[in-house]
């Protein structure tokens, strides 16, 4: 009910311009863009395959708190991704070869992106020296709370841009500046937990203890009801989840405004993040040019949004370039040693 009632609200802030004004021509210079017809039937659908996925995966697949092979990783990673490119090939028999290949592009923003997530959650994991039997309890929550986050911002995103058209070049100037960012940061600067506000407002909030007890993130002692470290971990995770969303969601826009593509392309790589964590986690070191790919991504995102309106990209070309600068930069990494494997071996 939320959402639908924000899209309302904005409904009557839609821009209102006369025929020739700047505004109309920049939104019929939208080539290609489509708005799929999609009844509240498959939205429903829809959504009870994911929850049906996200219960399959905490209730049958990681039931018990165990520490996952690598093996069992690597195959629960095929095993989602096949998921989602199998929801790929059913978009595209539903709705054609167009919304296909948009919803692969989108899916491909989204899982390249997830990437810098993972590493993140493997500092927040290690810096809490969280047991890896109990780290998939609260990834699990973490891509529960990742899910509906991109929901509200794909439906608030749409919204906006529906109400402001110009407002896409607003989204792409700020993938090139996060670009910017990934490309010109220090890889060695940490990221120190104890500074999150949330973090620190919930320590002074709710009462907690230093103990893990198992994959509860509370736990009664001494009458008292105590927060135990992984819930401390899990406000992180969802913290570091609205970062990642603010950049990945105008990612997936720059793509396609449809909101059914958007929001399942997201969902589905998200899926399968938490397998990913497992298989990447300890890897951050040889993927050393994975993030500047990551950056160049971002930055061809952004440069399409901006110039949408004099030059416009076939959705095929877009597909393939973003696949070439993962690919490359992930062949880069495992071809060309960093300085900080070299020092390693020396």
């Amino acid at each position: 009910m939320v959402i639908p009632m924000l899209c309302a609200l904005l409904t009557p802030l839609r821009w209102r311009a006369q025929e020739g004004d700047p505004a109309v021509v920049f939104a019929k210079s939208l080539k290609d863009e489509i708005n799929l017809h999609v009844t509240g039937v498959t939205w429903l659908a829809v959504g009870g395959v994911v929850a049906a996925l996200l219960l399959v995966d905490l209730l049958v697949l990681n039931r018990n708190a165990h520490v996952p092979t690598f093996k069992r990783a690597l195959l629960q990673v095929v095993m989602w991704v096949s998921i989602g490119l199998a929801f790929g090939l059913w978009v595209i028999h539903r709705y054609g070869g167009t919304a296909g290949s948009l919803w692969y592009t989108g899916y491909l923003v989204e899982l390249s992106l997830s990437v810098d997530n993972v590493f993140v959650w493997a500092l927040i994991l290690s810096y809490f020296t969280v047991p890896r039997q109990y780290q998939h309890r609260v990834l699990f929550w973490g891509i529960f709370g990742a899910v509906a986050l991109r929901a509200i911002f794909v439906f608030v995103g749409v919204a906006l841009l529906n109400a402001f058209e110009p407002l896409l070049i607003v989204f792409g100037l700020f993938l090139i500046f996060t670009a910017w960012k990934l490309i010109t940061q220090d890889d060695d600067d940490d990221i120190d937990p104890d500074k999150n506000p949330f973090l620190r407002l919930v320590r002074r909030v709710v009462p907690s203890t230093d103990d893990f007890h198992g994959q509860k993130l509370f736990v009664r002692l001494n009458h008292k009801r105590l927060a135990t470290p992984l819930f401390a971990v899990l406000v992180l995770v969802e913290t570091t989840d609205v970062l990642f969303a603010v950049d990945s969601v105008p990612a997936a826009l720059g793509v396609t405004r449809d909101q059914f593509l958007v929001l399942t392309s997201n969902a589905f790589a998200i899926l399968g993040l938490r397998a990913l964590y497992f298989l990447l986690a300890d890897m951050h070191n040889r993927f050393e040019y994975l993030q500047k790919g990551l950056a160049i991504i971002l930055a061809f995102v952004g440069l399409k949004m901006v110039t949408e309106q004099w030059l416009h990209l076939p959705t095929w070309l877009s597909l393939a370039v973003i696949v070439a600068l993962l690919v490359g930069s992930v062949l880069l990494s495992i071809l060309r040693p960093s300085e900080r494997e070299e020092s390693a071996a020396r």
